[in-house]
């Protein structure tokens, strides 16, 4: 990637790079990179750019502890701007919020995530993948396992163990994901009837 990187654009020899979460999607930061911060990210797995206070290579959370560990890079059209996806460790700007605008990270951004691992789980061998399992037994199994699901969760809601609780509740939203895609829909889809409903 790094021939194809016009540096040539900006004055000072350096490239934008956007840091986007890549489980959740949230834009986190906005940084500069010349070819040593880019090769320094690719060895170590840890985000680094070049500080134009401090003059150097330096690498994000390298006294935080806040490390952006490094999962894809993209080059944008005009080869003259980058986007890092990441994994972020703890809050990523300095004041000490989950994004350099103050926005929170969303956990619940990350189901859209999942539904990617969950499409991507369907072409698997079924011995290797629990998801492609269920998608080779087909609707039936899916179906009943949200209802097995569900059924679950209401016994645990009867109890006062919030971690038997919780993990219920995770099991029926992740059987519930699959069943949508197994239909050929996506949380999306569901989310734009509750938007219209809401409106009403």
């Amino acid at each position: 990637m790094l021939d194809s990187i016009d540096f040539s654009k900006y004055s000072d020899g350096l490239v934008p790079a956007i840091v986007q979460d890549i489980e959740t999607s949230k834009v986190l930061m906005l940084g500069f990179m010349n070819a040593a911060a880019i090769e320094a990210t690719l060895s170590t797995k840890k985000v680094t750019f070049f500080s134009r206070s401090k003059n150097r290579l330096w690498t994000k959370g390298e006294e935080s502890g806040h490390f952006l560990n490094f999962k894809e890079m993209l080059l944008d059209c005009d080869a003259d701007a980058l986007l890092i996806k990441v994994i972020p460790v703890g809050p990523t700007c300095h004041n000490g919020t989950d994004t350099c605008w103050g926005e929170e990270n969303n956990a619940a951004q990350f189901l859209t995530y999942l539904e990617t691992v969950i499409a991507s789980r369907k072409s698997e061998s079924p011995d290797h993948s629990y998801v492609a399992s269920l998608f080779a037994k087909g609707i039936n199994k899916i179906a009943q396992k949200v209802g097995e699901e569900a059924v679950e969760l209401v016994i645990e809601s009867k109890d006062n163990n919030e971690l038997l609780f919780l993990n219920e509740a995770s099991d029926l939203l992740f059987h519930y994901l699959i069943l949508l895609q197994a239909k050929g829909y996506r949380l999306q889809d569901v989310i734009e009837i509750l938007k219209n409903r809401h409106k009403k």
